[in-house]
């Protein structure tokens, strides 16, 4: 199948969307995956999953996706297609709709737990259509694709392929209202997720300060990651260990987790 992707592609674009357990990236689990890959040449390729997620689904999250116990109760698991859906997604650029803030980690978390450590969505450019969208015309998905594409999301509301295509038609509807974006995917990567060239990892939780990695959020900041490390800090390893087990991104858990063991970033790296 072919697409009308209005941006230069380099490498393949997925777009993605992801119906959950809940809302925590690191303690719930994915549902339902579908993904859209628009390839350089033009082709696009649809993959759809439901999952098991080997736990009782929450009333609330099945009254949003509407998906129960009883018809994932013979699904299989992530872990046993994790190596399918990696390969989907390898060497591809993500997109969504609000996709970095909880789709993107929520998916490298299931891998993680499958062993499956390259997927590394902080590696790649992401492009956000609630980004684009919140600066231009702040909404959500479904005003979105009425403002944009005047079309009703209707009853498949909320269904991971329905709001997945949703997505894609309101990507192509944005560079048709709006001329000035960038056509080159790295372009509009930089143009909706600048790095501050400071930040340490993509969230920005740790940044160097004169020269140090320091915590940069909550009642530790400013506090530096070499003497929380060595506990020069009070409860300084008891805050890196926190770090460790909560639902921070793996880059930022990753700096907590090796400054434990005695490895800090450099700055050649950042």
């Amino acid at each position: 199948m072919k697409n009308d992707f209005p941006v230069t592609l380099r490498r393949p674009l997925v777009v993605f969307d992801i119906e959950s357990t809940g809302t925590s990236p690191r303690a719930d689990r994915i549902i339902e995956l579908a993904a859209i890959r628009l390839n350089p040449d033009g082709s696009r390729d649809e993959r759809e999953w439901l999952l098991n997620p080997q736990m009782k689904i929450p009333v609330e999250a099945i009254a949003i996706h509407g998906i129960t116990d009883a018809e994932v109760e013979d699904c299989p698991t992530f872990a046993e297609v994790a190596s399918e859906i990696f390969m989907f997604f390898d060497g591809c650029d993500l997109a969504g709709f609000s996709a970095g803030y909880f789709d993107a980690q929520i998916l490298n978390e299931e891998f993680l737990r499958c062993e499956i450590r390259n997927f590394h969505p902080e590696g790649r450019a992401l492009l956000d259509a609630q980004k684009i969208y919140h600066k231009r015309e702040p909404r959500d998905l479904t005003a979105a694709l009425k403002f944009y594409c005047n079309a009703d999301l209707g009853e498949a509301a909320h269904g991971a392929m329905a709001d997945t295509r949703a997505t894609l038609d309101v990507l192509i509807g944005q560079f048709k209202r709006y001329p000035d974006l960038p056509r080159d995917i790295e372009a509009l990567d930089k143009l909706f997720n600048p790095q501050d060239p400071l930040n340490v990892d993509r969230m920005g939780r740790w940044r160097w300060v004169n020269g140090e990695v320091c915590v940069n959020f909550g009642k530790k900041k400013g506090a530096k990651l070499v003497e929380l490390a060595q506990g020069i800090v009070p409860d300084g390893k008891s805050f890196l260990k926190w770090m460790v087990k909560s639902d921070f991104p793996e880059d930022t858990r990753a700096v907590a987790e090796n400054a434990l063991r005695g490895i800090y970033p450099s700055r050649g790296r950042h």
